[in-house]
């Protein structure tokens, strides 16, 4: 999985108009000599290569060529890459033996010769040859929908290939219903492939249920193929949702959810921009005066604190308009104009927001979000002002499980849950679209994590996050990415605080702008955490471990404590580790270790007749999750707060830590580890001072790269000034920075 960010790039590639002039020369490659040898051997791997320079769930070094000696010790060697595509060129590759691809490619496939040279004697050479092939740049477009009966929607892909002749192959997933149409392709030499195909749901719906159409590029030159998918949440109650709604020019009245930005958030190379960043306008505010200001993330209308008093916000953002800002043709509309934000470089500031102030007299001044609504009469739901009448417009607060939903830009109206609460997160941030320049990474505490399958993607940040059964307004989504489960892991801040330090370090005494509460008729597209991990194989010295913990797990079994009987079973805390299955009396609150001999323990209520038959449920929630007291809750926040910076101090691979509940055994809290994927820890602690650990494994959280890209028809010059309103009036409410 590769990592997305909530704010939205699109990467340009004038590469295309310059020959690298490295398709020649190709030499034969013989991977070992009488000095040392390279691995892999011949290998391929597509353009955007998932997992490349990076750890795999594994723990293994993904695309990473290495040197060795006759004795098997490493041997200290010079690398080089040749060949290649003849205009993007070979890719390249490091001094530790961690290759890149190419952005693209102008042919089906490129041939890359990978050489080592003996430091100690430069005569002495090994190389391999590494097979380039076309990959995606994006998920499928788009990458979640839902349908109702006879509902169809068109999926299309994107290859990183200019010319060639590679197509997708579309196809349903096991057990998805409905039915997929023939497949067309649009070829350009200076353009991207992209290949399209409509699917249509079934002509009858008796249950909702979720469809998986998978695309791949896949053939004898293609190795294993490039692969992506997208769903289709196929749904008896006939709604129709599709986030392309949300990332056009809003032909009416605009609504939130939808894409936007400021009008300057692009990279340049001399006077030509070569990307740009959008995310979603996510709510509008009021202060006391009632004058109204459009509310998102800093680093989608600030630029991550390096935007500029006054600088016009547009509609859509650039993402959605070729990058082409307001002074280079048409396409976008200006709605506000940036007021202040909260600097992320102060320490005091704790909530990622940006204010703009109301310009355009076409905005929905009600509030109105895209599809929080109910459903129309053809299937779609109609745009609706959050909820305020319970709160007066100050925002709820949200607690652990809450079913929430948001709007966003790139992924629409979806459901998912509070996973975490009280989540200390660390969040990187850059200077420029294409994070070629750190800014800064900034910790974040007692913030919201929010999961789900769809649940958002990169672009969707700076939307509003409600809850489900109200639309009060419970956070401001800004960070997230997909753990290995392939769940959505979001970040949101939570309302309430972002309206204090907006009043604190703005002034204004902010408000939501909205209407009385109501519920929101959002579809939820599930959540794979628990049948992901329960999928996963062990390995053989996990079961080893397992089994030897069952002769200390035998003495607690005892029917006076309410431990019944014993198995060996997954965790689901920590995904890839066994565990020792404690099967409890479900008449009686029973305490059950976190660990036996060092193995997590699951406990799963029962009773002593089905474990005697061996009717025992399979799992602790066959009945659903519990609601853990607040006691309990209260407990694990005392330990979070007290150990959260220390372990991420001394591991750098820990970038959250917050409290949510355990999936081992429900009726505990758990405190909950956010892990860099690419750099697994050698021990992951079972518990913490007693309390559970459970572990979200994942891309470290930033928010200004994502993976669309293109090749451009044609490249776009820098305006001289940014395009404003003439004659607007900021009243002189303007903030410094």
């Amino acid at each position: 999985m590769r990592p997305f960010s909530r704010y939205l790039s699109l990467l340009l590639a004038p590469a295309l108009l310059l020959a690298a002039g490295c398709g020649s020369g190709l030499v034969n490659a013989n991977s070992s000599n009488s000095a040392f040898s390279v691995a892999p051997g011949a290998s391929v791997i597509d353009t955007n290569c998932t997992g490349c320079n990076a750890i795999n769930t594994s723990g293994a070094l993904v695309q990473q060529f290495s040197a060795k000696l006759p004795n098997g010790s490493p041997a200290e060697v010079i690398w080089s890459v040749q060949g290649g595509d003849a205009t993007s060129g070979p890719g390249s590759i490091n001094a530790s033996g961690q290759y890149t691809p190419p952005s693209f490619l102008t042919g089906d496939r490129g041939e890359v010769v990978v050489t080592a040279t003996l430091a100690a004697n430069t005569s002495q050479r090994a190389s391999t040859l590494l097979t380039v092939t076309p990959g995606f740049l994006q998920p499928l477009t788009p990458e979640n929908v839902a349908l109702g009966a006879n509902g169809s929607v068109n999926f299309t892909g994107v290859l990183a290939e200019a010319g060639g002749s590679a197509a997708i192959n579309f196809e349903l997933g096991a057990g998805s219903t409905g039915s997929l149409g023939p497949v067309t392709c649009q070829r350009d030499n200076k353009a991207f492939t992209s290949c399209a195909v409509t699917y249509t749901a079934p002509s009858s719906v008796l249950a909702t249920g979720t469809t998986t159409v998978l695309a791949t590029v896949a053939g004898p030159a293609f190795g294993a193929g490039s692969k992506v998918s997208a769903v289709v949440l196929v749904n008896n109650a006939g709604v129709t949702s599709n986030p392309a709604a949300h990332q056009g020019l809003m032909p009416a009245t605009i609504a939130l959810g939808t894409s936007g930005g400021n009008n300057t958030d692009y990279d340049t190379r001399g006077s030509q921009i070569v990307d740009c960043c959008s995310g979603t306008l996510g709510a509008l505010v009021e202060d006391a005066n009632k004058r109204k200001y459009l509310l998102s993330n800093n680093h989608v209308l600030a630029k991550s604190d390096h935007a500029s008093v006054g600088d016009t916000i547009v509609q859509p953002g650039l993402i959605d308009n070729n990058c082409s800002p307001m002074g280079d043709g048409g396409g976008l509309q200006p709605v506000a104009q940036l007021t202040g934000w909260l600097p992320l470089s102060a320490k005091r500031t704790n909530a990622d927001a940006a204010l703009a102030l109301i310009s355009s007299r076409s905005m929905d001044l009600s509030g109105g979000i895209l599809e929080l609504g109910g459903r129309q009469a053809d299937g779609t739901l109609a745009a609706a002002p959050p909820g305020i009448s319970s709160t007066g417009g100050k925002g709820e607060a949200a607690t652990l499980d809450l079913k929430v939903a948001k709007s966003g830009r790139t992924t629409g109206l979806t459901c998912g849950g509070v996973s975490t609460v009280d989540l200390d997160v660390k969040v990187d941030y850059y200077q420029d679209c294409a994070e070629t320049r750190p800014y800064l990474t900034k910790t974040f505490t007692h913030q919201l994590g929010l999961s789900g399958n769809q649940f958002s993607d990169a672009g969707d940040s700076g939307a509003l996050v409600v809850d489900a059964a109200n639309a009060e307004p419970v956070g401001l989504y800004f960070a997230g990415g997909t753990d290995i489960a392939g769940v959505s892991q979001g970040v949101a801040n939570p309302a309430t605080d972002v309206l204090n330090e907006l009043d604190g370090q703005l002034g204004g005494s902010y408000t939501f702008i909205g209407t009385t509460d109501h519920a929101v008729s959002c579809l939820s597209y599930g959540d794979s955490t628990i049948s992901s991990a329960q999928g996963r194989s062990l390995s053989d010295v996990e079961t080893a471990r397992a089994q030897q913990a069952l002769t200390q797990a035998r003495m607690l079994v005892n029917s006076g404590t309410g431990i019944l009987g014993i198995a060996t079973g997954k965790s689901i805390d920590r995904p890839s580790e066994a565990a020792v299955v404690l099967y409890t009396d479900e008449s009686r609150t029973v305490s059950v270790p976190a660990t036996v001999d060092g193995v997590r323990t699951i406990a799963i209520p029962t009773t002593a007749h089905a474990v005697i038959y061996g009717s025992a449920p399979q799992t602790p929630f066959e009945s659903g999750l519990p609601v853990l007291p607040s006691a309990v809750l209260a407990r694990a926040e005392t330990i979070k707060d007290q150990a959260a910076a220390e372990l991420m101090r001394q591991n750098p691979s820990f970038f959250g830590v917050g409290v949510g509940q355990s999936l081992d055994n429900p009726r505990e809290a758990a405190l909950m580890i956010y892990v860099d994927r690419n750099r697994l820890p050698a021990q992951m602690p079972p518990a913490v001072d007693g309390l559970r650990t459970r572990y979200i494994v994942m891309e470290r959280l930033h928010v200004t790269r994502s993976y669309a890209s293109y090749v451009p028809q044609r490249l776009h010059c820098a305006p001289k000034a940014a395009s404003t309103p003439g004659g607007f009036d900021l009243f002189k409410t303007l903030q410094p920075r």
